[in-house]
């Protein structure tokens, strides 16, 4: 009776040790998912948190005889919820990586646009630049030909050329045509001249004119023939036995022996218009022309 006694009681504490521990474990159970709600309903995929796994069987959640299927019908959720996290991961990264394209397209195309304005504006202030410059070279163009059109019938004296001719002749020598070359050479392709010929003559009355005439006609005929010298730029007289116009008082009255012409080149300011770019050589010479 005693060695009875003696078995059953250790028997009845093992026994009641795995009673002591279910009881503990549902409290425990029972107030875990009452704190859990309290603290968060909600996560990142949006569902209630993953409850703990009620307890089964003898030995509760941490049974050393577990089977397969228990693992896998305990840990299914947990994957579940695992592959869920990973998709929301990748779509949130896919999300980002979309704003981020967008955003970079954004910033491009801005500075696109603010690169096209800049060129724009450099374009623009060139423009008003050159716009600028060529009102100026305008304006100085229409101060020259004011000043030009203002003294268009100044003439100047740029060369003269004097012809020495034997009494009684009209005819022109060797060195007389070798100084009408050398003057009409300067005078080809300029505009804005006119050529003065004077022809003097010794004698008396119309006799000394008639002679001055015929050797200033002779050098005119020889330019025109020649050189090509337009006649409306050639002014013809003949002074006869004319005194040789001169500053000196004392020679006033002195009168030239034999014959002589001379040839005075003169130029007003067209010329200088003509080589910057002036009226053209047409309206120049059509504005000289005697009427």
């Amino acid at each position: 009776m005693n060695n009875r006694l003696i078995v059953a009681l250790p028997l009845a504490a093992v026994l009641a040790i795995p009673a002591l521990a279910q009881t503990t474990s549902s409290s425990t159970d029972q107030s875990q998912p009452a704190a859990a709600q309290s603290t968060s309903t909600e996560n990142a995929t949006g569902k209630a948190p993953l409850a703990p796994p009620s307890r089964e069987g003898f030995w509760g959640r941490v049974n050393p005889f577990a089977r397969k299927k228990y693992v896998q019908r305990q840990t299914e959720p947990i994957r579940d919820r695992v592959n869920e996290l990973d998709e929301l991961t990748a779509g949130n990264g896919k999300a980002i990586k979309d704003t981020d394209a967008r955003a970079q397209a954004g910033i491009k195309l801005a500075s696109d646009k603010a690169n096209e304005a800049d060129q724009h504006a450099i374009d623009a202030g060139n423009k008003a630049t050159m716009a600028q410059q060529s009102a100026q070279q305008v304006t100085t163009r229409v101060q020259t030909v004011e000043t030009v059109v203002s003294n268009i019938d100044q003439y100047k004296a740029s060369n003269q050329t004097e012809i020495r001719f034997r009494p009684g002749q009209t005819v022109l020598s060797k060195n007389a045509k070798d100084a009408l070359d050398q003057m009409a050479s300067g005078v080809k392709g300029q505009r804005g001249y006119i050529i003065e010929v004077q022809g003097f003559s010794s004698g008396k009355g119309q006799t000394a004119i008639t002679t001055s005439q015929k050797m200033a006609e002779s050098v005119v005929r020889y330019l025109v023939l020649n050189h090509e010298i337009p006649v409306y730029r050639i002014y013809l007289v003949g002074m006869g036995n004319a005194p040789t116009p001169t500053t000196d008082d004392a020679a006033k009255s002195k009168r030239i022996s034999g014959g002589r012409v001379e040839i005075s080149l003169l130029k007003n300011d067209l010329e200088q218009l003509s080589s910057n770019g002036g009226a053209p050589a047409m309206s120049a010479d059509q504005a000289q022309q005697p009427k």
